[in-house]
């Protein structure tokens, strides 16, 4: 049965992504959502993939530098060649983790210590997640001030801006995340002793933390920058308050793509904008265009790791 599970699991999450970004498809204003993708032009292309090259380099040196807090060697070069390879495999696979689980199963081959190199990949995604969460939080917090102050709205915004809703939507995203997590405990608790060892070592130590902390916002933010040049170019920045909304929104956006349901997160990211823009008083169709942009921009930066796809099969025969 599990068996079956296993084989059923990839042509799931396919059908998944299908049925959802469908359903989601029908539920819009087709015409409005054609109206903003064509509002973004083809000249955000190039900033935005230069910004991926940022978040590929940092992410490259964060994972080597975890490593390195647990011993394993891995050169910079090799990083770099291993996260876009990683990079597009979760583009292309069911769950949007095979691309990692393969990054840390290939470094494992080059080390005394397996385990040690599965968590070096789950400390790196932790560290960048963890500031996701944390960033994500501050941002709706300084965009819930200003709309307390009554910030005027500006042509790119509805009036009638709800970020209370906004915020109950994100806690019970939340708490969906944390039940998914609650539901693997009993396997963390087989190993825990060495996880917490390592993520002593690879996060929380000083001055370890800081460094994760800094190389993590750096990511993080290359990931909104990119949502904010798709912004720019479509004309959906007015004054400071529309920036800090689209920032907070993208910022759920992201989150909400921790889901292993679909596809590289297609059709939930669509999903949540769809949810998520009108909770803040904006149309939906904008919130979607704007995912479905970022999906496309991720995944024409991730194809130089199909070059790696090529390589790797080569050498293995």
């Amino acid at each position: 049965m599990a068996r079956a599970l296993l084989t059923l699991s990839p042509v799931f999450r396919w059908c998944a992504t299908a049925v959802v970004l469908v359903v989601l498809f029908l539920w819009l204003d087709a015409s409005d959502l054609l109206t903003e993708l064509q509002r973004v032009p083809s000249w955000v292309v190039w900033p935005a993939l230069g910004l991926s090259l940022v978040q590929v380099g940092v992410s490259a040196w964060r994972w080597r530098y975890t490593a390195a807090r647990l011993r394993l060697p891995l050169p910079y070069a090799v990083a770099v060649r291993e996260y876009y390879l990683a990079t597009f495999l979760n583009q292309v696979l069911p769950g949007g983790v095979m691309g990692d689980v393969n990054r840390a199963w290939r470094h494992s081959l080059g080390t005394q210590s397996r385990l040690a190199s599965v968590h070096a990949v789950l400390i790196e995604r932790l560290s960048g997640q963890l500031v996701l969460v944390l960033l994500a939080a501050l941002l709706i917090g300084v965009a819930v001030g200003l709309d307390d102050v009554n910030q005027p709205a500006t042509a790119t915004m509805r009036a009638d801006t709800d970020y209370s809703r906004l915020l109950v939507g994100l806690a019970i995203g939340g708490l969906v995340l944390v039940a998914l997590v609650m539901g693997f405990r009993k396997r963390l608790l087989v190993y825990s002793r060495q996880l917490a060892g390592d993520l002593r070592a690879g996060l929380f130590r000083w001055p370890v933390w800081p460094v994760q902390l800094a190389s993590s916002l750096l990511v993080v933010g290359s990931y909104l920058g990119v949502f904010m040049v798709l912004a720019a170019g479509a004309g959906y920045l007015g004054d400071e308050g529309s920036v800090l909304t689209l920032l907070a929104l993208c910022s759920a956006l992201l989150i909400s793509m921790v889901v292993p349901l679909t596809v590289a997160g297609w059709g939930v990211r669509e999903g949540a904008a769809a949810v998520l823009w009108p909770l803040a008083g904006l149309p939906p169709e904008q919130g979607v265009a704007l995912s479905i942009g970022y999906g496309l921009i991720v995944l024409l930066s991730s194809l130089p790791g199909s070059v790696f796809v090529v390589s790797s099969v080569a050498s293995a025969r």
